[in-house]
């Protein structure tokens, strides 16, 4: 009997962060290892999604490796056949895929996916923060081309904002619908696309015949999941908003390879608030319950078996922010360290490994349904 499937995956990323780690790839980790006696779980690389956002193109494949290396680290069991690491690019049925179904789909159904319109704007918008900087430190403009190439600094942004990044929602709809997977858990900022998953199988079902199988709604998926399916560590230096690799300063931001003394600065720098006592209270002291978010994650990934709540009732009273920043940079340090050596001690052959195995796998089921769908539409008998 064919167990049925799971499906994630996190972007390939050279700057990783503790927000990633704790947010996405842990809480991943941890449900492959758990679910994979009763579920097929497959953790894809989506390298193809790389595209919808300016990138370093020269960087790429090196995140890409990153991706398998830190998931290894973190404690993916390569051994376990049940847990599929593939990347995306190493199965061309998606793409084709994801071309017949932009077939079926309206333009008016990608217009109103919220993180387009959310992802186009933030572009639009360091657009125009790295122009307005420039501008501060250049002579103002001798020509009217030179006049002219800083108002056109909008334009030249809304052409970085790819046809991609607006198809996004067909190619993760490919991604799913090619393995059958019936759980796929996703952020409040996905959900939307999931909903559009579960339309564009329905219909082509509706036309075709049985095609797809339709995932599950998103409570359901929240249900299997769990809603929260870890803390949302948040920015160092604005606690109000999560932590991202956007951050101009980098100061409110812990890279997975930045140094323990780096993220002892950032820690022992981060913002926190007039009122001097420790307490839980992300309304009104948002910067120190982060921290002690922080250090509950931290601790429990030092081995410590310790919940929120008894980080919150050892600390709450603490009059010296300092005293209390130095033990979270403490165990922040530690965790670092043994993480990167972990990490350290890889083996990219075993990676390259279990990718190529994966991806054989891979390539088998997404052919069977795409051979599927090619009939059903007409492109071969």
């Amino acid at each position: 009997m064919t167990k049925p499937v799971i499906l994630t995956g996190v972007r390939a990323n050279n700057d990783l962060h503790i927000g990633n780690y704790f947010g996405a790839i842990l809480p991943i980790i941890d449900m492959a290892r758990r679910r994979s006696a009763e579920y097929t779980v497959n953790l894809f690389i989506p390298d193809l999604h790389s595209f919808t956002t300016p990138i370093d193109h020269n960087q790429l494949f090196d995140s890409i490796m990153n991706n398998a290396r830190i998931y290894t680290a973190a404690g993916l069991p390569l051994d376990d056949d049940a847990i599929q690491l593939y990347r995306q690019s190493y199965v061309p049925a998606h793409s084709e895929l994801a071309v017949i179904m932009s077939n079926f789909t309206g333009f008016g159904e990608m217009e109103r996916m919220t993180q387009f319109k959310d992802k186009s704007n933030q572009i639009l918008a360091e657009a125009a923060q790295a122009k307005l900087r420039s501008l501060l430190f250049q002579a103002p403009p001798k020509t009217l081309q030179e006049a002219y190439a800083n108002i056109n600094t909008h334009t030249k942004a809304q052409q970085r904002t790819s046809v991609g990044l607006f198809s996004y929602p067909i190619l993760m709809a490919a991604d799913i619908l090619l393995y059958n997977a019936r759980y796929v858990p996703v952020g409040d900022d996905q959900t939307q696309h999931l909903e559009f998953t579960r339309d564009i199988a329905e219909r082509m079902n509706h036309k075709f015949g049985k095609l797809f199988t339709v995932p599950e709604p998103v409570a359901k998926q929240h249900q299997f999941f769990g809603k929260d399916q870890g803390l949302r560590i948040k920015d160092l230096q604005n606690p109000t908003k999560k932590m991202s690799k956007s951050d101009e300063t980098g100061k409110g931001v812990i890279f997975l390879n930045d140094t323990p003394d780096v993220a002892r600065k950032k820690i022992m720098s981060a913002a926190t608030d007039s009122l001097g006592r420790v307490h839980y209270d992300k309304e009104a002291q948002p910067g120190i319950s982060n921290l002690l978010e922080i250090l509950t994650l931290v601790r429990q990934a030092n081995g410590r078996a310790v919940s929120l709540k008894q980080t919150i009732d050892e600390f709450t009273g603490l009059e010296r922010y300092g005293d209390f920043k130095k033990i979270v940079a403490d165990e922040m340090s530690e965790f670092l360290a043994n993480f990167q050596a972990r990490l350290a001690q890889v083996n990219d052959d075993t990676i390259l490994h279990k990718l190529k195995s994966s991806e054989i796998t891979a390539n088998q089921t997404a052919n069977q349904t795409l051979l599927r769908v090619q009939k059903a539409i007409g492109l071969r008998r």
